[in-house]
């Protein structure tokens, strides 16, 4: 083989920006890494779900779908409070006849 032909490779630590984790491995960029997710962390080893948030979008998402849950519930209970309060007066008619 030719002499410096061939990079550098140099030991490298990579941290996982998702759960904390360091792992140390070798690379010929001779520089350290930050990744979002690893091994450890990824929803695809661990089996468990987890948001990867991108400017606040997860969180404008959860909220927006919180309200709309909040705005459903008060309709329903709107509805049911004048179908209680409109019953007695079809009863009361019914019976007046």
């Amino acid at each position: 083989m030719k002499p410096g032909l061939h990079p550098k490779y140099s030991p490298v630590n990579i941290n996982c920006v998702g759960c904390g984790t360091k792992i140390e491995s070798r690379s010929t960029k001779g520089r350290d890494y930050s990744i979002d997710v690893c091994s450890h962390c990824h929803p695809f080893y661990t089996g468990r779900q987890k948001f990867v948030d991108s400017a606040g979008r997860v969180e404008r998402f959860q909220k927006k779908w919180d309200a709309k849950k909040a705005k459903d519930v008060s309709d329903a209970e709107k509805k049911a409070t004048k179908e209680a309060s409109a019953a007695p007066a079809v009863e009361a008619a019914a019976a007046s006849k």
